[in-house]
């Protein structure tokens, strides 16, 4: 198996601690970013970062529904990594100062992938659609700090 990896990245026009402390929040502004491939958002334990274990549905594909169950850590500062208890994934939110009252922010995902063909052509398109999925999220976020 290989592994797989989505990364896309945004700036954001709001200072580093403010759009972390967004993405950490779970039990409320973190569900309203989601775009309309999760769904069944709960959060079963804490709600704001290092140890908030949070549940959802990611449906990458039409055909392609991921039951996610994850624990939150914050490795260091301005580091969000969501591990999935259900798969190999893992997806990890780095934010870091842009210029003045500006966030760079990166989302990385990555997951051990199918052999063969099909493993063939889930790390040739997986990581796009992944990718335009936290587009749409960092849009978002974006748009919540006004941009």
């Amino acid at each position: 198996m290989a592994q797989v990896e989505a990364t896309t990245e945004r700036i954001i026009a709001a200072g580093p601690e403010d759009v972390f402390d967004a993405l950490a929040d779970y039990s409320g502004t973190r569900e309203k970013l989601l775009p309309e491939q999760f769904s069944e958002y709960e959060v079963r334990e804490g709600g704001d970062g290092e140890g908030t274990v949070v549940h959802w549905k990611l449906q990458a594909t039409s055909k392609r529904i991921r039951d996610c169950l994850l624990e939150v850590s914050e490795p260091q500062d301005g580091t969000l990594v969501e591990k999935d208890r259900n798969s190999s994934m893992v997806t990890t939110w780095t934010v870091t100062p842009s210029g003045e009252g500006a966030s760079r922010v990166v989302v990385t995902t990555t997951w051990n992938g199918a052999g063969g063909i099909g493993g063939f052509f889930e790390k040739t398109f997986a990581p796009k659609g992944l990718a335009r999925i936290y587009d749409a999220e960092l849009a978002k976020l974006a748009a919540h700090f006004g941009g």
